[in-house]
Parts: C-alpha cells; structure tokens; sequence
C-alpha cells in the first residue's frame, strides 16, 4: 500500500514538497507510509534521531498513523514529545534541530520501544491487520 508511492513522497525537500505529494496517497496509504517512516527512525535511535532526520517533517502526520493502525498509546506519546518542540511544530529540519538543543530533558524512548512492540500486537501486526482491512 505503500510501494508504489515511496519514490514520490520526498521527506528530504521540506514541509511543502512532502505535502504536496504526500497529499496525492490515499489516506490509508498517507497513515502507513507516516507511521512507517516514524517508527523505524525511532526504533532506530529514539525521538532525538526521528525530530533531527529528514524524518521529523511528518511527525504530526506520524501522529494521525498511529491513532488509525489502532495504536492510540504510541500516538498520544509521539504527540506529547511533539509538544515538547513548541506551540507549533517546527515542520522546518534546522528549527527543530534548535528546539532539540534547548530540551533540558530526553524523551521517553524506553516506553516506545516497549509500546511498538506490545500495543495491538506490535507495529507489524498493526500495520498488516490494518491494510488487511483497508484492502478487503
């Protein structure tokens, strides 16, 4: 559900370049490809690596993933660590870079990973019961 779109939808060319193509996926394809790209990037070195990549572009898309693959837990703490970057996201790579610097404390990556592997059966689970759904 997300294949054909990966070579179209740039996370590297700013908020506006992601959104435009992003905008042209299904919505069911939009919440794999956002909840995808988010917890491999934290799965690979936690919310201080997904906000500092390339990534970070597509947290609160990330956020609207999560709730629609069934896994509220993740969306509500990968919102809260989005709150944590100010009263409005920085969709901008250096203005997030500079947030994350001012950050006195880390964030919970020890509850994502145990939450990305349990919640509604782990990301995988999650992720094929819901195309399932979608494509039945």
């Amino acid at each position: 559900m997300i294949e054909p779109y990966w070579e179209n939808v740039s996370i590297y060319d700013g908020y506006d370049v992601f959104r435009k193509a992003f905008d042209t996926l299904p919505e069911s394809s939009q919440h794999l490809f956002a909840a995808h790209w988010a917890q491999s990037e934290i799965y690979n070195g936690g919310f201080d690596q997904f906000f500092d990549n390339s990534t970070g572009v597509l947290a609160l898309e990330a956020i609207e993933g999560f709730k629609a693959l069934g896994m509220p837990k993740i969306a509500a703490l990968l919102k809260h660590s989005v709150d944590r970057l100010g009263e409005t996201y920085p969709h901008d790579r250096e203005e997030r870079q500079e947030k994350l610097e001012s950050l006195s404390e880390g964030f919970e990556d020890g509850l994502f990973f145990d939450l990305i592997d349990t919640e509604a059966g782990g990301f995988k689970i999650a992720a094929d019961l819901y195309a399932s759904k979608v494509l039945n």
